[in-house]
């Protein structure tokens, strides 16, 4: 992996992600509904300073929904009678932040009614979780519609798995348009938010078993892990991603992996591949966070843009979790 990549002016990557995607626009809103940046920060300072656990949670939303139909907020969908929506898949049981996207988009509502989409919203607001988190900023080209199809189904067969080899991550990621290098990059998310037990305790308790702790993982770590979670059933427990500095948008998970201290198998799995473990251990060095951080912008550029819809494509919600 050259080193040098990590120097692309931001101006470049947003260049290139608008040539991808050319239908979304900077300043969409300019004329419709001019002060939904403005709107969206200040709400989100609110949010973020009220409860500063959630700046991770309304990253992964955002994660969850772009890997599943592309950013179309269908994540946001309420199931119905006839239908499992995506927030009820196994994988999306965890998540949270759904109240916090429906505060912000009542706000546009009442400014601009129904001009403003749900995937804008979760777009905007994924970008200034991870800035109130001390994190970087990067721009956001605007004008995704809302999907309207929702399922289960398709969010249990589509977003990567939190056991996951780098082989099957990086055809998980490439089905996305996105390469190995934001596989590693977007993992560096994993710097925010906790984990439920079940998610990670295999790793625990009977690896491959016998009861044995997962090789892979740092011993004196996982006895720390075990004083918390009880069993591979706890679902009690809570345990921070990124030891320390859960609430903070830094480069210390990648230190954590470096000394096989990744919470997830899938964290552990970037030491495997040489490319990988390349770049979290250059970036676990503490002397490249601004690298860094120019690279979760290009990746979080790049993820933003899968499967948008425009247009007639989609359609507006004036509430995110029901269809018009």
């Amino acid at each position: 992996m050259a080193m040098g990549s990590f120097l692309i002016p931001i101006s470049l990557l947003v260049l290139a992600a608008s040539s991808a995607v050319a239908q979304l626009e900077m300043g969409y809103y300019r004329k419709s509904c001019p002060d939904v940046e403005a709107i969206v920060r200040e709400e989100m300072v609110k949010i973020i300073s009220a409860a500063p656990s959630l700046a991770g949670p309304l990253l992964r939303l955002h994660f969850h929904d772009c890997f599943v139909r592309g950013c179309d907020a269908s994540v946001l969908l309420d199931s119905t009678k006839g239908n499992l929506a995506e927030r009820d898949a196994k994988p999306n049981k965890s998540l949270r932040g759904f109240g916090s996207v429906e505060r912000v988009k009542a706000k546009l509502e009442a400014a601009c009614p129904g001009v403003v989409s749900c995937a804008d919203v979760l777009t905007l607001m994924a970008r200034d979780a991870v800035v109130l988190a001390k994190g970087p900023s990067w721009p956001v080209a605007l004008g995704r519609r809302d999907g309207s199809v929702s399922t289960a189904t398709e969010a249990s067969d589509e977003l990567p798995p939190s056991f996951g080899d780098v082989p099957l991550l990086t055809r998980i990621f490439a089905s996305k348009g996105l390469d190995l290098k934001d596989l590693v990059v977007l993992s560096g998310a994993h710097t925010l938010g906790t984990a439920h037990c079940p998610s990670f305790a295999d790793r625990l308790y009977n690896t491959t078993g016998n009861g044995l702790v997962d090789p892979s993982l740092d011993s004196e770590y996982a006895d720390k892990l075990r004083l918390k979670c009880k069993s591979v059933h706890d679902k009690s427990m809570l345990s921070e991603m990124d030891p320390g500095s859960y609430r903070t948008f830094d480069t210390s998970y990648y230190r954590h992996v470096a000394k096989r201290r990744g919470l997830f198998r899938s964290d552990a799995a970037l030491l495997t591949d040489a490319t990988t473990e390349e770049y979290v251990r250059h970036v676990a060095t503490g002397k490249f966070d601004d690298a860094f951080f120019r690279d979760f912008s290009e990746s979080m550029i790049k993820m933003g843009n899968i499967g948008v819809l425009i247009g007639r494509d989609g359609d507006i919600r004036k509430k995110c979790y029901v269809l018009n």
